[in-house]
């Protein structure tokens, strides 16, 4: 007599790029251009984590976000990882959303890249 285990969704990861843009506004964010997911059906797979980085000058003072459709998380730097979005539908694209802090010039944020690993 065997045990039979339900099955596990397969885990798996997706990457993607994105131009750079001028984020010149403290009181709105600009967005980026939609990171999406490969056009491969991802089963109905979640976000577990997700791995960010983009470029900025030096000294540049920004307030960054990753958004989900369903959520946005603020971001602590120019790259890292976050679980924030954990459990959102992996099949859905991602965008940064950038905004000066009050008083800074216009800057250009450039090497946008998000790495979704989802179960």
């Amino acid at each position: 007599m065997g045990v039979v285990l339900p099955a596990l969704g397969a885990a798996g990861s997706w990457s993607r790029e994105t131009t750079g843009m001028m984020v010149a506004m403290s009181d709105r964010a600009t967005r980026s251009q939609a990171l999406a997911p490969p056009a491969a059906p991802l089963a109905g797979g979640r976000i577990e984590r997700v791995h960010w980085r983009f470029e900025a000058p030096p000294g540049a003072a920004l307030r960054a976000w990753l958004c989900h459709p369903e959520r946005c998380v603020a971001l602590s730097g120019q790259r890292g990882s976050l679980t924030g979005l954990a459990g959102l539908g992996a099949d859905a694209p991602l965008e940064f959303r950038f905004a000066l802090a009050p008083g800074q010039r216009p800057t250009r944020v450039q090497g946008l890249q998000v790495i979704v690993n989802y179960q």
